[in-house]
């Protein structure tokens, strides 16, 4: 046999023995969205370049190192859709979906695309469960995101997981705050990576966020955003934090949450999992006040989180979450002989027209065969239809899990009644 194509390093097939628990995953999680008035917003797989530039930031690594970019047969630079906020806000605007009231609350499931380490929960095409509010700047938005997130991990069964919270202030407050970790930075940066140097003089903020061993060294007693909030960047925070109270959502104060993106401001946070080794967060997001107005949009408040789906399946089976039964075959319909094989087919559609799950061999099996291969897919009952059946108008039903065997009339109404009782 010819050797065979793999799929790219940092993708993964994702199998009909597995594919169930991603469509239990992502139903609950369009669930619970409804549940909180969100609504499903869909747009391309790829977008201009320029549109994740301005939007992320060119100074995350995500802009830097990640993006998947490259020049179209028009000449035109296209990239790889990273992230879902970006695209949100550019659908929200070329849409005019401001104009049908405010505030705006969508979500979306998508693959998004970096070019980055593979590891464990970390892939290079990967699938992300987001939700965007636009046109909402008081607190209790950022606690009604935080708690949509809370409630769908509980939903699925996933309560050990710690919710980390942090304001990083806004335009306001923040220019003393890099003044402080500039000079703090400064000091020490000969000792940072080649690409921190760099970050340092327009957004020393990314250095806090850096994965090198000796960068995160560096951030532990770096100050922190914290201290140099405004008045009302504290009190937004501490409004966050009320509400949250008073939800019972527990969430511990992390200053060391600035999040991986340029976009952000004031109230940032991340859920994190201690089942999944260093990869820990399986959910993140925050406030980004100014990315409307900077995407070409007017002033707009935003708010937003991203979820991993990879990641989320892999912290509930860690944790034992349970999962729905896979989807098994209601009746294998086993033709014997060539006179069967039309009816069977007839009745096997008819079967299905009716919401019953039926299959019949279709590789020409013998009996023994089709019984092996009825075991195999699951089948709840099987039932072999020959020249006596046909001519006596009447089939025997086998419970596969019991044995036991019924008599029933050979229509589909009959046996759709024993299957289905």
């Amino acid at each position: 046999m010819a050797e065979y194509i793999k799929a790219p390093k940092g993708t993964k097939d994702v199998v009909p023995s597995e594919v169930y628990k991603w469509q239990y995953v992502e139903g609950v999680l369009r669930t619970i969205a409804a549940e909180y008035g969100f609504r499903e917003i869909r747009f391309p797989n790829f977008e201009h370049t320029e549109l994740f530039n301005r939007g992320i930031g060119d100074t995350t690594d995500v802009v830097q190192k990640e993006m998947y970019t490259f020049t179209d047969k028009g000449g035109r630079s296209v990239t790889l859709r990273p992230e879902g906020t970006a695209s949100t806000v550019r659908a929200y605007l070329e849409n005019s979906l401001y104009a049908k009231g405010l505030p705006f609350k969508g979500y979306y499931i998508v693959p998004n695309y970096r070019y980055e380490n593979v590891q464990k929960g970390r892939l290079r095409e990967h699938h992300q469960f987001g939700v965007e509010v636009f046109g909402a700047p008081t607190p209790a938005t950022d606690a009604e995101v935080i708690s949509l997130a809370d409630t769908a991990l509980k939903r699925l069964g996933i309560h050990e997981v710690k919710v980390h919270i942090n304001s990083i202030g806004c335009p306001h407050c923040r220019p003393k705050y890099y003044d402080a970790l500039k000079a703090y930075l400064n000091d020490k940066k000969d000792m940072l990576c080649g690409t921190c140097k760099e970050r340092l003089e327009r957004n020393p903020m990314r250095v806090l966020d850096c994965k090198v061993p000796t960068c995160g060294e560096i951030a532990k007693d770096a100050p922190v955003a914290l201290d140099y909030l405004c008045d009302e960047c504290k009190d937004h925070f501490a409004k966050v934090q009320a509400y949250l109270d008073d939800m019972g959502i527990e969430y511990e104060i992390d200053t060391g949450i600035v999040r991986g993106l340029d976009y952000y401001t004031k109230t940032v946070f991340e859920f994190v999992s201690g089942n999944i080794g260093a990869q820990g967060t399986i959910c993140g997001g925050g406030r980004y006040d100014g990315l409307v107005s900077q995407l070409g949009g007017d002033q707009t408040p935003g708010m937003g989180f991203g979820c991993g789906l990879e990641r989320l399946i892999m912290v509930m089976e860690a944790v034992g979450a349970p999962f729905p039964e896979p989807p098994v075959s209601d009746i294998y319909l086993a033709p014997l002989g060539e006179e069967a094989d039309r009816p069977v087919q007839k009745l096997t559609y008819d079967l299905r027209q009716m919401g019953v799950s039926a299959e019949r061999d279709l590789v020409g099996r013998g009996l023994k065969a089709q019984m092996k291969y009825a075991n195999k897919i699951g089948a709840r009952f099987s039932a072999v239809i020959g020249t006596g059946e046909l001519e006596n108008g009447t089939v025997r039903l086998k419970n596969m899990e019991t044995g036991e065997q019924t008599e029933t009339a050979l229509d589909a109404e009959s046996i759709a009644a024993v299957v289905m009782a």
